[in-house]
């Protein structure tokens, strides 16, 4: 590979040298690697926030691109590393349903290898770092050529996490919930246009509202059109539902948390759901 890109996503924080001792051991396998943080700030311990950040935003790297994601409580114990394949992407971390979301991505074209050839391991013993010792030679070793069949086999019995879904409760009515809420405070749910685009198909001509926790939310089209600091909503630029505040923090000032209801709904031309 030609200066591959090599991303990075962890509850590290930026604060200690643990991502910084990654790059290292990347850069002395590879000095042509290419690093890219995608972010560090994946609250300690949350696996389900990592595998919507990976799972969110991974297919805006150029094909090729190694993805190294640790979030990982059990390390030390017996889950396993894996490196998954898909027809573009690499993906390296520990096997607790990290990447749940890119197995739904990457429906039938993915394969999970489980790490266990030691020979590229910085050190076999690595009972609290093994993003130094495992993912981050592994990634780079990767990144030089060696194929994801080297490292170990196949494995069909990977760990996958439930993700919240999106629920069709009726031809107008759509059901989710927020996943994540950003250091500004915005909470991003994961109700999609793509979804927003079924419940057209079935009244072309309704009007779209939107609700949180019950309550009616108007969608704008960007944040400087929100009228005053009340809570507004808009399709991000990832296409996903997002509610807001403008200059303002939408999740601390009005309670919003992860997992409250958001819907959809569309409404004929009287305003009767």
């Amino acid at each position: 590979m030609d200066s591959p890109v090599i991303t990075l996503t962890t509850d590290f924080g930026y604060e200690d040298p643990f991502a910084g001792v990654m790059k290292g051991v990347i850069l002395t396998i590879n000095p042509e690697a290419r690093i890219i943080d995608l972010t560090h700030g994946i609250r300690p311990h949350d696996i389900r926030e990592a595998a919507f950040t990976i799972g969110m935003n991974y297919k805006y790297f150029p094909d090729g691109t190694i993805h190294v994601v640790v979030v990982d409580p059990g390390v030390g114990s017996g889950r396993r590393p894996v490196i998954i394949e898909t027809g573009k992407h690499y993906f390296v971390g520990p096997d607790n349903g990290i990447f749940s979301m890119v197995y739904n991505m990457e429906p039938g074209a993915y394969r999970v290898i489980n790490i266990s050839s030691e020979q590229y391991f910085l050190s076999s013993k690595s009972p609290t770092f093994q993003a130094r010792d495992v993912f981050a030679p592994v990634a780079a070793h990767i990144s030089r050529g060696v194929g994801p069949s080297d490292f170990g086999g196949q494995i069909e019995d990977y760990t996958r996490i439930l993700l919240p879904a999106p629920v069709m409760v009726s031809e107008d009515r759509l059901k989710g919930e927020v996943i994540l809420i950003d250091r500004f405070g915005n909470a991003i749910t994961n109700l999609s246009m793509e979804e927003i685009s079924k419940l057209y198909d079935s009244n072309p001509e309704g009007v779209l509202k939107i609700f949180l926790k019950g309550r009616e939310v108007l969608l704008l089209g960007c944040y400087s059109e929100a009228r005053d600091k009340g809570i507004y909503s808009l399709i991000n630029s990832s296409g996903y539902l997002e509610f807001f505040m403008y200059m303002g923090h939408a999740s601390s000032e009005n309670g919003i948390s992860i997992g409250d209801n958001a819907e959809i709904v569309i409404t004929g031309r009287t305003g009767q759901a």
